[in-house]
């Protein structure tokens, strides 16, 4: 390719689906099918943005629920602490999913919030104390794609994270205790959002694009030395 001369979208999506073709002659009729089925229920008009977890079993447990309900993005906040997977409670779902890491210095979860927010989400933040929460099974999906921002439970979200928040969400407890873990938060919430977004009209599934980009992802995870077999399929194409 020509310095300075870009391709344009069209030939990248046509490469793209013609590489797609080529890499799925090294994965077995099953996996294929499995890639298939499950790409139909994947969602990006919900995602997690997590602020500063940093018990693995925790962070690892959220991603696991993540892969189970089909919601693809996972945006991570490093302030303090540094996201660890547990892989004994993850097991592997976080290969399926596009994780967005905001590290380093400055304020990552303003950041993160911001990059979400240019994209179309609402910021919608967990909290019990705000006073103006709405409540889970009231909440108006059909208003726009969702950012859940979910804290630790020793802290919560960091009064940033309730500064940029556009809306709060709240889980109706009838107990004396005040919160459920944040994986159990996080797994009550996907369900409820999840069933409702599957019985809806609202257009929650992916695009033809985003599917095309994250089957593509999901065959370089799976096959030994893809990056080796891209680069043939690439030499071949250039001949």
């Amino acid at each position: 390719m020509l310095k300075g001369v870009c391709t344009p979208p069209f030939l990248m999506a046509m490469n793209d689906k013609q590489l797609i073709e080529y890499l799925k002659q090294f994965v077995s009729p099953k996996r294929l099918a499995a890639f298939e089925s499950v790409l139909e229920y994947r969602t990006k008009y919900l995602t997690v943005l997590l602020e500063d977890i940093y018990q693995p079993h925790n962070a690892s447990a959220v991603l696991r629920t993540c892969d189970c309900y089909g919601i693809q993005d996972v945006h991570i906040v490093e302030n303090r602490n540094q996201y660890q997977v547990n892989p004994d409670v993850a097991l592997g779902s976080d290969k399926w999913l596009n994780m967005t890491k905001y590290e380093g210095q400055g304020n990552n979860t303003k950041k993160a919030c911001d990059k979400l927010r240019k994209n179309g989400y609402r910021i919608v933040a967990t909290s019990l104390h705000k006073g103006n929460e709405t409540a889970l099974h009231d909440f108006k999906l059909e208003k726009g794609k969702v950012a859940i921002v979910l804290g630790t439970e020793m802290h919560g979200l960091s009064d940033i994270a309730f500064e940029e928040a556009d809306e709060y969400l709240k889980i109706p407890l009838y107990g004396f205790t005040e919160s459920f873990n944040i994986s159990v938060s996080a797994a009550i919430i996907m369900h409820e959002f999840v069933s409702r977004l599957h019985r809806s009209e609202i257009n929650w599934q992916l695009t033809e694009n985003e599917k095309e980009s994250v089957y593509l992802n999901w065959l370089r995870k799976t096959i030994k030395k893809s990056e080796l077999l891209e680069k043939q399929f690439r030499e071949m194409k250039n001949r």
